[in-house]
């Protein structure tokens, strides 16, 4: 069976990341691993949902699991989902940035006198 080519690869391991749960549960997890009821406490959805998509972050082998005793604790398989979503929060900041800019205009131009109207018709 052909490997199907990189590009779609990359396309699916960034449709497995588009979840919000798993993109938070990846941030929360930046800071060292934690036990389920700590993610819990934070993102406010059932422990199935947390279950759900637990899953899949494990499946794909980013986040992984070690059970101590009773508990067991989440952590990312490495620092690169740490780095890549570091990365994410730079190109936002200047996409969003550039965006408070034009709201900004857009804003001065409301309270700017309103043009003169040709004949009452503009």
């Amino acid at each position: 069976m052909p490997q199907p080519p990189l590009y779609q690869v990359k396309a699916e391991f960034f449709r497995m990341l588009g979840h919000p749960v798993r993109i938070r549960v990846l941030e929360l997890l930046q800071g060292g691993p934690l036990p389920v009821r700590d993610l819990l406490a934070d993102l406010g959805i059932e422990a199935s949902n947390l279950s759900q998509q637990l899953g899949v972050l494990r499946r794909s082998g980013i986040v992984v699991s070690v059970r101590e005793g009773p508990v067991v604790l989440y952590s990312l398989a490495g620092t690169d989902v740490a780095d890549l979503l570091r990365s994410a929060r730079r190109i936002l900041t200047v996409l969003l940035s550039d965006r408070a800019g034009v709201l900004e205009q857009l804003r001065e131009a409301d309270t700017s006198p309103e043009p003169e109207r040709l004949g009452g018709r503009l």
